[in-house]
């Protein structure tokens, strides 16, 4: 009997939820996804010592002499975020995800500038935007400014998505790729009803995504489907067979230390076969699902409060480096 790893890629994508270069090469995912707690995570590690010190280097000669310290440290983020990205692509065939500044979720065209500015920096680096995905917080901003990014050919992961509203505007906006986040709904649903456990196939985060996947497949889109966020193994078996899974180290090393049957638990066909109404979706309608969906209009803020903590973090990280 093989273990549960092996038997999730027969399914399923895989994908590494890390910046860290070792995991990658371990675990051999398809796609890989970052953010930047993960990238100052990596980044602290003695062995990247050399990648910070580049990127502080290429941002001080980017912003010229007499640069604002601030000046140097945001080109350098967006270089360093590329050069993990350049290096993850090394090793993996697929996809590498690098995030827009969370802080610029509500705003459409600097969102858009942003996602162009990542793509001209891996150009650089000799990487084709077909290799990239630019990670955006679901808000209708952040949808609509994939929409236009798309059409110009620079393919997009919606994150920070807890909704049915957020995936059928993203799937009309034809984004690549969505990153519901199964995790952090479960999160929700714990402390709002005060249980400490949910069966993994009763789990909401696991229904949210069942039923976006579901949808998705009813009505034909080719938006691609990425469970992330992932608290246990349970949720990610019970989402076998979903288009992609992004999966931290420590949950592939579970699964891959791990043997028993894996059956599939969602497909195409079955999703066709799906009791599932078509939903008609505009900014009016979008607000309105949003402002009725608790847990979604939580999780939403407090995701893009939290990750523009985490590049808040990493930029302090980078001042003190660039000062010492």
């Amino acid at each position: 009997m093989s273990n549960l790893l092996d038997q999730l890629k027969e399914y399923t994508i895989v994908v590494a939820d890390t910046g860290d270069i070792d995991s990658i090469e371990a675990f051999t995912p398809r796609d890989a996804t970052t953010n930047p707690s993960l990238i100052k995570a990596a980044a602290a590690m003695p062995e990247y010592a050399e990648v910070v010190d580049a990127a502080l280097a290429s941002g001080k000669a980017e912003t010229g002499d007499g640069a604002d310290a601030r000046a140097v440290v945001d080109a350098a983020i967006d270089r360093l975020a590329v050069e993990f990205g350049h290096r993850i692509l090394k090793i993996i065939p697929g996809r590498v995800s690098t995030e827009v500044d969370a802080r610029l979720s509500f705003d459409m065209e600097a969102t858009i500038e942003k996602a162009r500015r990542i793509i001209d920096l891996y150009a650089e680096h000799g990487v084709g935007k077909e290799r990239v995905l630019i990670k955006i917080a679901s808000t209708w901003e952040g949808i609509e400014a994939a929409r236009q990014l798309e059409e110009e050919g620079i393919h997009c992961n919606l994150t920070l998505l807890f909704g049915l509203h957020q995936a059928v505007a993203c799937a009309e906006a034809k984004v690549t790729l969505i990153s519901p986040f199964v995790g952090r709904i479960l999160d929700w649903y714990k402390k709002d009803t005060g249980r400490d456990h949910y069966p993994a196939h009763e789990d909401p985060g696991v229904l949210s995504v069942t039923e976006i996947y579901n949808y998705y497949k009813k009505f034909g889109y080719e938006t691609e489907v990425m469970g992330a966020s992932f608290r246990n193994i349970g949720e990610i078996c019970e989402l076998a067979g979903c288009d992609l899974l992004t999966i931290a180290p420590s949950l592939l090393t579970e699964l891959q230390t791990t043997e028993g049957e894996l059956p599939r638990k969602l497909s195409p066909e079955m999703a066709k076969a799906s009791d599932v109404e078509r939903v008609s979706m505009d900014r009016e309608t979008f607000d309105k699902m949003h402002g009725e969906d608790r847990m979604a209009t939580d999780k939403l803020a407090e995701g893009i409060d939290g990750f523009a903590a985490a590049q808040v973090s990493l930029e302090e990280m980078l001042l003190g480096r660039l000062h010492s």
